[in-house]
């Protein structure tokens, strides 16, 4: 938990020990998280914000940072949605996947019931969602091409949009001097459409 409250830190650390190796750190970062469904728990907004405003301080190559996790972005959500297809072709029981409650496969698809396809690309800024919506599109048998389109077009804006913020509000004095603060704020906006659709829920009940 202190090592992703303290995620610029430790970020820099990383930059310092490794050197150019923190690339390939982040791409297997942002790839294990978006392409393997029992680890949505890694950093996936903040992850991106504070790499892009450390590459506005010039630790880290912008154009590199946006080629190379975007393609870890898309390849990740491509082999997530494989191993959907793969267990609704051994019509495998996906309650019994370690890590994976049942209620976070249900509450993904709710959110396809709401959104449809658009899903997998608003589900980008949903954490759980975001590592869920790959798997639960290949179960319930979304085309590969139709999933290929909204991949590419929800990594692009999702790895663009916040490592550009990320860049941008950055070199700003107050944010650079309270980073940390700045990646709470950016979980709980994360969590916040997550939470409010369990006290829906809840609600209901």
């Amino acid at each position: 938990m202190a090592w992703f409250i303290h995620l610029d830190t430790h970020l820099l650390e990383l930059i310092g020990t490794h050197g150019d190796w923190v690339y390939l750190i982040l791409f297997l970062v942002i790839f294990v998280e978006t392409g393997v469904i029992v680890m949505p728990f890694l950093p996936g907004d903040s992850l991106l914000f504070i790499a892009g405003a450390l590459a506005a301080k010039g630790w880290l190559d912008p154009w590199l940072l946006l080629g190379l996790l975007f393609c870890s972005a898309v390849s990740g959500d491509a082999l997530n949605f494989a191993i959907g297809a793969w267990f609704k072709r051994r019509a495998l029981d996906t309650s019994r996947i370690p890590l994976v409650k049942p209620e976070h496969i249900e509450q993904t698809h709710q959110f396809f019931v709401r959104h449809g396809g658009k899903t997998i690309i608003l589900a980008r800024f949903v954490p759980i969602v975001r590592t869920l919506a790959p798997f639960v599109a290949a179960l319930g048998a979304m085309p590969a091409r139709v999933f290929f389109t909204y991949n590419v077009a929800g990594g692009l804006l999702w790895t663009g949009s916040l490592l550009l913020a990320g860049y941008v509000f950055g070199g700003i004095p107050w944010v650079s001097q309270n980073l940390t603060a700045v990646v709470l704020g950016i979980v709980l906006l994360s969590v916040m459409p997550a939470l409010v659709g369990w006290l829906r829920q809840r609600s209901k009940q």
